[in-house]
């Protein structure tokens, strides 16, 4: 510590340039920060621990299931109240921008009744009403949607029966979030799935997929087993599994998530060390005479190659710290305008810190090594006289 402020007044010689290379360590480690917990996300693993279970096709989420199979979930031992849902695909006006919207059943709120929070007299009407839809909070401001409105949706999947590709809605209810933390929820428009069942053309009897509640979360691997066995051999196998590992499974489908996330980071890291490589390399180039300075006042070989990787490894360590910082900021942000849509993001947590910093210190070693090393076998008359 005794050398800090060499290493400190040498990082800062030349102001601009190391403000810059900061900005792109910074840059860097925000990006592994969101990245990391994108892959840590999309890569829970299908652990059967929570109180709340979806029923999907084994063959694909985009597989439909018979809704036949209501009666037989129903009574499985365990199972306390089971509801069903369908990707609807629709949109308002214009195909941008894109909210989730589903066709659902009469009691699928009721299955999120610690989520969502929908007036009593507004769950009655869309009990009552054919074409009634519910909408998110957030999702009416955005659009100026009012109680009793009537809204088209547009099918992007589903035509009518009539060969027309619009569907209308009255909107009978707005429900909110009780979480802060999963605002994004309220992006939703659900409607009823009888009214989807009998005005499609294509799909009759079937649904995406269904939401089981259990009387207790210790019977989960056990109910999940029975509910699969229902429908063994059969053509309309199912998987079934938590909330959270089929909202991943959903959004898997836009690819490999964990692989595009490592692809990114490793393109993003290797910019960065030649990047700040050649900020080192310049540095020490430019300092050479102050290092033959000090090795005329005493250094050791040793001690100027431990300043010069300590001011690399000084420089990443504080634009990585800033970044992932930054990262734990923007996170609950992201999970607030996700939520609903893709699984809830974790927060970098002491792995991903260890992990983080782990990085900053290899990387600082790494681009700092070729730099230490000229100057640890720097000739001191050779420096002084230019050469």
């Amino acid at each position: 510590m005794k050398y800090f402020s060499l290493i400190w007044a040498a990082l800062w010689r030349r102001k601009t340039r190391t403000l810059f290379t900061l900005f792109s360590v910074l840059t860097a480690f925000l990006l592994f920060g969101m990245l990391d917990a994108v892959r840590t996300a999309f890569n829970v693993g299908d652990q059967l621990s929570s109180g709340r279970m979806i029923v999907s096709s084994k063959l694909s989420i985009t597989q439909a299931l018979p809704i036949s199979l209501l009666n037989s979930i129903q009574r499985v031992p365990g199972v306390k109240q089971v509801g069903w849902a369908n990707w609807f695909g629709g949109y308002y006006q214009h195909p941008t921008p894109f909210f989730p919207n589903f066709a659902v059943s009469s009691n699928y709120l009721g299955l999120f009744r610690n989520r969502y929070e929908l007036p009593p007299a507004q769950a009655k009407a869309f009990a009552d009403t054919r074409d009634g839809a519910v909408v998110g909070a957030a999702l009416a401001k955005q659009f100026g949607w009012k109680l009793g409105q009537r809204v088209p949706l547009i099918a992007g999947i589903f035509p009518r029966n009539d060969g027309s590709n619009d569907w209308n809605f009255q909107i009978v209810g707005i429900f909110t979030a009780k979480n802060p933390k999963l605002k994004g929820a309220e992006q939703q428009f659900l409607f009823h799935w009888k009214y989807f069942d009998e005005g499609n053309a294509y799909m009759k009897n079937m649904v995406g997929w269904y939401v089981v509640n259990l009387a207790s979360p210790a019977d989960a691997n056990r109910v999940a087993q029975a509910i699969d066995a229902l429908s063994q051999n059969s053509d309309h196998e199912t998987k079934t599994q938590t909330e959270q590992a089929f909202q991943a499974a959903f959004a898997k489908q836009i690819g490999d998530i964990g692989l595009i996330a490592g692809g990114i980071m490793a393109a993003v890291f290797f910019t960065l060390l030649l990047l700040t490589g050649n900020t080192m390399a310049q540095a020490v180039r430019e300092r050479i005479p102050e290092l033959a300075v000090l090795k005329t006042l005493g250094f050791q070989d040793r001690t100027v190659l431990a300043l010069v990787l300590a001011e690399s490894v000084l420089l990443i360590a504080l634009g990585g710290v800033l970044g992932m910082g930054l990262a734990e900021l923007v996170i609950p942000g992201l999970n607030t305008t996700l939520a609903g849509a893709f699984p809830a993001l974790p927060s970098l947590g002491w792995h991903g810190w260890l992990t983080g910093l782990g990085l900053m210190l290899l990387i600082g070693l790494v681009v700092g090594a070729l730099p230490a090393l000229r100057g640890m076998r720097l000739k001191i008359v050779d420096a002084l006289a230019g050469r």
